[in-house]
């Protein structure tokens, strides 16, 4: 699990590393820029939310010992 959690994370770096190339900052909220924008912004949640299965494996690795 611990290895599934390191992939996932590495491959939404991916994304948003891939996502910043379709960027256009003089015309941000529009066309293949605002989907851009949401697909980095997801992929920004989705680390925080394998962080904090990360973290909760953790306490609960602790609390049975």
């Amino acid at each position: 699990m611990k290895y599934l959690i390191y992939f996932l994370i590495i491959a939404a770096l991916g994304l948003i590393v891939y996502n910043i190339t379709f960027l256009d900052t003089k015309n941000l909220f529009e066309g293949e820029s605002l989907v851009a924008l949401i697909g980095i912004v997801a992929s920004a949640c989705a680390i925080v939310l394998l962080l904090i299965l990360k973290t909760a494996k953790a306490i609960e690795r602790k609390a049975k010992n």
